[in-house]
């Protein structure tokens, strides 16, 4: 029985109860090691409609006019409705031994001795509310299984099996339709791709570009394509963080993606807990690479909110970006960007060497020459540059500062100095706040271009400055 309920969903309010997040509920899923899953038998209709409300619902035959006593799909408040339910039914095993997205349920333990005491429980309160099962799509006492949409096992979280062989069965799209339907696919396998948006982005492309050019399967798409479908022959497995530890972000910008990936440390060995990629927009293109930096971590807060409120978020970058997002001088954007993130607590680390990095491939910049590990030296730390000048003048005095960083990331500075200064003093005091500003970014190598010959050949030592 088809019925159309447009009218009806149109003049109902909407029932803002929220349904769970996925991500969380597979992340306290993942790693116990005996699982059960249940799906109830029609669910939506085991709720019985409100006698008032009946004549909402009715539909007309051939051989009259009916009406559902009971709750039928279709409704836009259906989920939400269903959901308060089973969250006022199993709300004392919710969170500790169960979890329940709509109408599937899943009875979990950590230990195999435990998953007898934990279904009976979860029966109990299944016979009290007179709630039925659907039996043929009911799995009891295994280790692994797909809820909902992925697979959770002991180990971790993996890619579910039927999205994979989707993608590693399909042919080279032939129109715009095709590739609409294999962007779909990615999306849906956005968490263990890493930096999606980057190697996928030729497909993004075609659907950019089928207004003006129509549909055009590039060789760079086919590359790309044949590259997907190699990734996805060993996916990752994904790990879940518990509660308390300290997560990593790393953080990787092109010219038109940003990508992260956020990663737990278990006995030294870095293991990813989510993949996030995002295409840049036009004007977002063109943002230098410390707001496309700032950007990346921004979104990756958005996408990982529940992770960056549960946890302290250690974040690896070679910019100044604690530096670039707490300046006065920062642009609307970045000021705007730093309130938002106040909220979290975050920690700017410098990015480790790459011999102890256990996701090189990912942060594919900050790579080292083969010589340098064959010879077993390290890379010297990136060299900045300072620019200073003071000057003063008969309506005061003032000096300019230019740091600029290994990636081109520029800070530009202009001080005005509030006491009456010479041209050598305000050299002097460029010279300072140019260090200070340095330092503030943990800049270990420094080269200073200055146009006073008195303050270099001091600084280098050529020159002995005495007390008059």
């Amino acid at each position: 029985m088809c019925i159309d309920y447009t009218d009806l969903n149109k003049a109902c309010p909407k029932d803002s109860f929220p349904l769970p997040r996925i991500d969380q509920l597979v992340d306290t899923t993942s790693g116990h090691q005996m699982l059960s899953f249940m799906d109830a038998y029609s669910g939506y209709n085991q709720i019985k409609m409100n006698q008032t409300d009946e004549e909402a619902t009715a539909f007309q035959t051939d051989r009259g006019l009916y009406c559902y006593r009971v709750m039928p799909f279709r409704l836009k408040n259906a989920g939400a409705t269903y959901q308060r339910l089973m969250n006022k039914v199993f709300k004392t095993l919710i969170g500790h031994n169960m979890e329940v997205y709509v109408d599937d349920m899943l009875v979990k333990s950590l230990e195999k001795s435990q998953h007898i005491s934990n279904l009976e429980q979860c029966f109990r309160l299944l016979r009290r509310y007179n709630m039925r099962l659907n039996p043929t799509k009911c799995t009891f006492g295994v280790a692994s299984g797909k809820f909902p949409g992925f697979m959770v096992t002991h180990r971790g979280i993996e890619a579910n099996p039927e999205k994979i062989m989707a993608l590693r069965d399909m042919v080279p799209p032939k129109n715009i339709k095709e590739v609409q339907r294999l962007n779909g696919r990615i999306a849906a396998l956005s968490r263990f791709l890493a930096r999606s948006g980057d190697k996928y982005l030729p497909f993004f492309k075609i659907l950019r570009g089928a207004r003006n050019f129509g549909f055009q399967w590039t060789d760079e798409c086919q590359e790309a394509f044949e590259q997907l479908r190699k990734y996805l022959a060993s996916p990752p497995l994904l790990s879940k963080p518990t509660s308390g530890e300290k997560l990593y972000l790393y953080i990787a910008v092109s010219t038109q993606a940003i990508s992260s990936v956020l990663v737990r440390e278990e006995n030294a060995t870095q293991r990813p807990v989510y993949y996030v990629s995002k295409i840049l927009s036009e004007m977002e293109g063109r943002y230098p690479l410390a707001d496309k930096t700032a950007l990346a971590l921004v979104y990756s807060a958005r996408k990982l909110r529940p992770y960056f409120q549960a946890h302290s978020i250690g974040v690896y970058t070679n910019l100044p970006l604690k530096c670039i997002l707490q300046k006065s001088e920062a642009s609307g954007r970045l000021v705007k960007w730093s309130v938002e993130l106040g909220e979290f607590d975050i920690h700017y680390l410098p990015r480790p060497d790459i011999k102890s990095q256990a996701l090189a491939d990912f942060v594919v910049e900050c790579t080292v020459h083969a010589s340098d590990i064959q010879t077993g030296t390290l890379p010297s730390p990136p060299r900045w540059t300072l620019y200073v000048d003071g000057s003063s003048e008969g309506s005061g005095a003032g000096a300019g500062i230019l740091l600029i960083s290994p990636q081109e990331v520029t800070l530009e500075y202009g001080l005005r100095l509030k006491f009456p200064a010479t041209n050598n003093m305000a050299e002097y005091e460029a010279l300072i706040a140019g260090i200070k500003l340095a330092i503030d970014c943990k800049v270990q190598n420094l080269v200073v271009h200055t146009d006073s010959q008195l303050v270099a050949f001091q600084v280098e030592g050529e020159f002995e400055i005495h007390n008059p």
